[in-house]
């Protein structure tokens, strides 16, 4: 947590009378996750053909979220009629 945020929660603490102990016995200690080492989608290709773009248009398609002629991410945010 950067240092302007956690000014602002000990003044929020303040003015609400609080202090670091009792947010932390409420709350519980808090942790940041760092490891993202496991974080992927290489199970979802693998569950297909091994082709993780193949697998997200699957993907896509089942959840009724593919519109024919889009190529891109673009195209599937703004349509395909938007590209400029």
């Amino acid at each position: 947590m950067d240092d302007e945020a956690l000014q602002v929660l000990r003044e929020v603490w303040h003015a609400r009378g609080q202090d670091a102990d009792e947010v932390e016995a409420a709350c519980g200690p808090q942790r940041a996750c760092k490891s993202m080492a496991a974080v992927g989608f290489d199970e979802l290709a693998e569950a297909g053909d091994g082709d993780l773009r193949s697998a997200w248009r699957t993907q896509l398609a089942r959840e009724g979220k593919l519109t024919p002629g889009t190529a891109t991410v673009r195209d599937l945010v703004l349509g395909a009629d938007e590209q400029g």
